[in-house]
């Protein structure tokens, strides 16, 4: 512990960075704005932090009992990657973990929050070498080129190296150096980024110094934070850490043992400048993309070669063309190349050359073709000019000798920039073909000449239905393409040929005429590879870079294989997931997919940090494998490590103790370790943690996760664990976008987690982040809604204040008035829909919920309330529930409200989920119509003194209707009847309320039975008609929206008792003397209205559309 408090005191002095964010703020507040109520937060969030340390309130202890459902809470976050610090990235999805199990921890659950920090894997090394080789290369401190003529300014700029800029200047300049290098950062540079100074920054060449250096800062940035974690389980990976170590070991270990694990020859994404594979966590850009396997086609070059090539007299030498159909080679009539593009011969054994683009020989030198194995060797560097004209004997082909020919859409960034040509079934081919049929011209340009061109047909070989033996043709005809350049219809012709052809196409010749195509397609290329005509080639699907900032090939690699997508093991993987909760249908997609195409996965590595493969210590498990199971890890971890997450500390247990027996033991349900001299104590605890804590119950992570990591956590699980101890749920969240556009270093919008909290707080930064967004589309943290917040939490405090020093004005006594009513039911409601919202996960909905809906309630009630007073009862307890509700999301707030404020025991975060009535919804509906009601009079209001003014204006006889003194009749009717009534009752026995759904002809039938019943409204049908349909509809599509209720002939409350017991709120929401109720059904009413009973007349009341008129007293 001494050891970490150092480390940490050390990164107080060295994260000037961090704490220089004061500085930009005092900046800005030069610019006239105020951070005081930013800084009162921070203030309240180091009180309560101390707090919270003090009376250890996350700390995680198993109960003596097995839990039931719903009394414990296991949730986890894959570990951040160890080189730099915590961004807004990190929290977003974190804070979904955070939120959740803050709810868990309110409503009483037993909750285990745990956080550690993965460090295995290449990208810590190539930096720390990286740093060597800039060291080696300029000096320490280095001078990089272009600074020397300008070093007087350079020193200046490291001497303000930890001082950060205002963040709306945070701009990813680049340096001098930088700029007139490569275009990528000197690592040295990056390091200064950090605060650190020259002398500090080589110590970093050791790369164990990262992990000494940034995981202890992400461990503070997350307590300021808030994050609700029991950090005595925290760790680092690596061997660093011996007893996760050692977990690994025996993890790899039970794999090989099952048969999980072998040792096999595959085509695999590679680094070569790292010298090994490159999985998608070492990948700068890439994540995700696999081998893409063709067929090279060996286009053997005739004799006698042009002068260009004169140099490979003696050897065979091919174009090497990949394609993806070699079942259409009996249809070529030439090859294509690109005539700019750039080509080489490259040697390939001691007889064979093939020409191709330097990146596909590049390739092939790491598939075990090339004459020296991984490095290609170019005998002739080439244009595709020297190729055109070139006589070509090409596999399979009916025609003896084709001819390369010019085609200028070819890519070679894709396949081996030489390509087939098979007009009868491609439509790229088809037209290119033509065109240069079609255009002497074209063909003059590239010195194409007649008979290599003009005399080739197009040739049968494929039957398509509804496209016959010449389907390229055919669909470019009907599609009336004109020219290679109309690249969208030429993308809709392959849509159309090239799926259907392999589904349903017949092979019409060849050795396997009358098959099926995707019958006979592997049978021939197996034929052409067997007869040496082909080989097998492999390149990225897309373009890969590695960390190390080099473009990967597919190499052909003999390493260790977890051996994902076997059969059995899928299925149980299939098991798993069939039973976990994904929170959306998205999820559940792409993990069904995932697992579909899931294959064998390189797990080994030679460069790096990490594990060592027991049985093969030649290499480090790599980094997504060894991060699939260790959840399990955090359940005993504070029993091994003694508060050190370096797992160097004083444990009464040493790692070389964690043997497999033990580890079996204590997560595998294995016997008793008879051999182990660890006290039986110390076992039967760290067995009962783990039983206690696992499953874990949720997992939280980015969507990206699906293909890899989150798919391997199942497969492992159900290889490793007994079904009991199987994941229980994994949610997924989009990346996090800042202001709307994409978070980035390298534009300036960016922010560490340290920076957000310095300038918003953690509180705020919270609420913006629960703000951002719940679904797999990307969220949006909006600054403008951190600071809102910062205002909204502040202003909360004050009227807390404020209420509790004016105490004695409180109206006491139990809730008597219809506003006191209305309240408590919206506080009720807020209980209910704010928990229903923290269940499902959807903290956006629970901050609007629990927060601005009941703040929109409590403002509606003071308002209603008047001269008569707030309830004090009322108060206190809405101050209560609402301190409870946002507690998940806004803890340090809510913990100085609780103890400072309302003077509670305890911590606000255990407090216990809030105790509240069943929600009475017809009172919620009796007060949005009290609500729309107010809205609707002061329209009207304004609607008469207007029309009054306009009638004097034209000296017409008018009411005068000044806004002094007014009076109010409110006409009501509170039930439909005649004709409305009659069509309420037939849309009631014509609606299924299962549905929500009217029989088709309703609206004739009903028409017709109006129109021959005494409530019929005119005897003109038509008139009836015009008169009834928009009706009809209106209520059809409210029953519709809102279910059966909508066609009651009455509201569920009494609408004269709702506006007769709200007057006061009336007279001064609208401003009136005088106001009264009165129902349009009683004559006596109705004639006090006097001449302006035209108004009511033009505008009859309706159940729940009051009609009001206003005078002059």
């Amino acid at each position: 512990m001494a050891r970490l408090k150092t480390k940490i005191q050390t990164f107080r002095l060295l994260t000037v960075a961090a704490k220089s964010l004061r500085h930009f703020s005092d900046m800005a507040a030069e610019g006239g704005k105020s951070f005081a109520r930013r800084d009162l937060l921070l203030e309240i969030e180091a009180k309560v932090r101390t707090w919270w340390e003090t009376e250890h309130v996350f700390r995680a202890e198993p109960s003596e009992m097995p839990p039931r459902p719903g009394e414990k809470f296991f949730g986890n976050f894959p570990f951040p990657y160890m080189n730099g610090f915590l961004h807004l990235g990190h929290a977003f999805s974190l804070s979904k973990l955070e939120f959740a199990a803050a709810y868990h921890r309110l409503r009483g659950a037993n909750v285990l929050l745990p956080f550690a920090f993965h460090c295995t894997g290449m990208p810590i090394k190539a930096s720390a070498d990286k740093l060597a080789r800039e060291i080696q290369q300029f000096g320490n401190p280095p001078v990089f080129p272009g600074e020397v003529e300008d070093q007087g300014s350079q020193e200046l700029e490291v001497e303000d190296a930890n001082v950060a800029k205002p963040l709306d200047k945070f701009k990813g300049k680049k340096s001098k150096a930088t700029s007139k290098s490569s275009g990528q950062a000197y690592q040295w540079e990056i390091m200064r980024s950090f605060g650190l100074s020259d002398s500090q920054v080589a110590e970093f060449q050791d790369p164990y110094k990262w992990l000494e250096f940034f995981p202890p800062i992400a461990m503070e940035d997350l307590k300021a934070f808030g994050l609700g974690c029991d950090w005595r389980r925290t760790f680092v990976t690596t061997d660093k850490n011996p007893y996760f170590d050692s977990f690994v070991r025996w993890q790899m270990r039970k794999l090989k043992s099952m048969g999980k694990i072998v040792k096999d020859v595959r085509y695999t994404i590679y680094s070569p400048l790292d010298g090994q594979p490159c999985a998608d966590h070492d990948r700068a850009t890439g994540e995700g993309v696999q081998p893409q396997e063709y067929t090279i086609i060996k286009m053997e070059v005739m004799q006698p070669f042009p002068p260009k090539l004169g140099v490979l007299e003696g050897r065979r030498v091919f174009l090497a063309a990949a394609t993806l159909r070699p079942e259409t080679m009996y249809g070529q009539t030439n090859a294509w190349v690109l005539p700019d593009g750039k080509y080489g011969a490259f040697e390939i054994n001691e007889t064979d050359v093939f020409i191709l683009t330097p990146r596909a020989a590049l390739n092939l030198a790491y598939q075990k073709y090339s004459r020296v194995p991984e490095k290609p060797t170019c005998l002739i560097e080439l244009t595709g000019y020297d190729l055109i004209g070139l006589q070509l004997k090409s596999p399979l082909a009916f025609n003896e000798v084709i001819y390369a020919l010019p085609m200028l859409s070819i890519l070679t960034d894709k396949g081996t920039g030489i390509v087939t040509s098979v007009p009868s079934d491609a439509p790229d081919d088809y037209m290119a073909l033509h065109v240069l049929k079609m255009k002497p011209a074209f063909r003059e340009k590239y010195g194409v000449k007649d008979d290599w061109v003009l005399p080739f047909e197009i040739v049968p070989i494929i039957n398509i239905p509804e496209f016959g033996d010449k389907a390229a043709e055919k669909v470019c005809i009907d599609l009336k393409i004109k020219s290679q350049n109309e690249k969208e219809k030429l993308a809709e012709a392959k849509r159309l040929t090239y799926l259907k052809g392999f589904t349903e196409g017949t092979l019409l010749v060849g050795e396997f005429a009358g098959r099926k195509v995707q019958e006979a397609k592997s049978l021939i290329r197996s034929r052409l590879i067997e007869t040496g005509e082909a080989i097998i080639y492999s390149e990225p699907e897309k373009r890969v870079m590695s960390r190390s900032g080099d473009e990967c090939v597919v190499a052909l690699t003999d390493q260790w294989y977890i051996t994902y997508g076997e059969n059995e093991w899928r299925k149980l993987a299939q098991e798993c997931l069939s039973s976990m909760n994904l929170y959306s249908d998205e999820s559940r997609h792409g993990f069904e997919h995932t697992l579909s195409w899931l294959n064998q996965w390189a797990c080994s590595r030679t460069f790096g940090l990490g594990t060592r493969i027991p049985w093969d210590e030649e290499f480090l498990v790599e980094s997504l494998s060894d991060s699939t199971i260790y959840m399990a890890y955090y359940t005993i971890a504070h029993l091994l490590h003694d508060e050190d997450m370096y797992g160097t500390g004083r444990s009464p247990v040493r790692p070389e103790q964690m043997t497999d027996e033990v580890w079996d033991y204590v997560l595998c349900d294995g016997p008793y370790p008879e051999s182990s001299d660890i006290t039986s104590s110390i076992l039967k605890n760290m067995k009962e943690e783990f039983e206690y804590w696992y499953p874990f119950d949720l997992r939280v992570s980015g969507k990206d996760l699906i293909q890899n990591h989150l798919t391997f956590c199942i497969y492992n699980h159900v290889a490793i664990m007994s079904k009991k101890h199987w994941p229980r749920g994994f949610r997924l969240n989009g990346h996090i976008m800042l202001n709307s556009e994409k978070m980035s270093k390298s534009t300036g919008n960016f922010r560490t987690l340290r920076q957000a909290i310095e300038e918003f707080s953690a509180d705020a930064t919270r609420f913006s982040l629960a703000d951002a967004g719940d679904g797999l589309d990307d969220a949006n943290f909006v600054f403008e809604t951190a600071n809102a917040a910062i205002l909204r939490l502040t202003k909360e405090i004050a009227w807390m204040k404020e209420v509790m020093e004016a105490d004695s004005s409180l109206r006491r006594g139990p809730p008597s008035t219809y506003a006191d009513y209305v309240f408590a039911n919206e506080i009720n409601i807020a209980v209910k829909m704010t928990e229903q919202n923290y269940q499902d996960y959807m903290f956006r909905e629970a901050l609007k919920t629990g927060f601005y809906d009941l703040q929109t309630a409590r403002d509606e009630y003071r308002f209603s309330c008047g001269y008569g007073g707030m309830n004090h009862d009322l108060v206190y307890r809405f101050m209560d529930v609402q301190t409870r509700l946002i507690s998940p999301i806004c803890p340090h707030y809510a913990e100085y409200v609780w103890r400072e404020l309302l003077k509670k025991e305890g911590f606000v975060v255990k407090a216990g989920w809030p105790v509240s009535a069943t929600p009475d919804l017809t009172l919620k509906s009796a007060n949005k119509y009290l609500q729309d009601s107010i809205v609707l009079m002061r329209k009207l209001l304004q609607k008469q003194i207007s029309g009054s003014k306009k009638a004097n204006n034209k000296g017409a006889s008018a009411t005068t209707l000044t806004e002094d003194k007014l009076v109010g009749l409110i006409y009501v009717n509170e039930q439909y009847d005649g004709w409305k009534a009659e069509c309420l009752r037939m849309l009631q026995s014509k609606f299924d309320v299962s549905t929500r759904s009217f029989s088709s002809d309703v609206d004739g039938e009903i028409l017709e039975a109006i129109k021959n019943s005494s409530v019929c409204p005119d005897v003109n049908f038509k008139k009836t008609q015009k008169i009834c349909m928009p009706f009809l509809r209106f209520k059809k599509d409210e029953a519709i929206a809102l279910g059966v209720q909508a066609l009651d002939l009455k509201l569920p409350f009494g609408e004269m008792d709702v506006l007769s017991q709200n007057l006061d709120l009336i007279k001064r929401q609208i401003g009136l003397e005088e106001v009264e109720v009165l129902s349009v059904c009683d004559p006596d009413a109705l004639a006090r209205a006097g001449p302006l009973v035209r108004l009511i007349e033009q505008n009859p009341p309706t159940p729940g559309n009051p009609t009001a008129i206003f005078c002059s007293r």
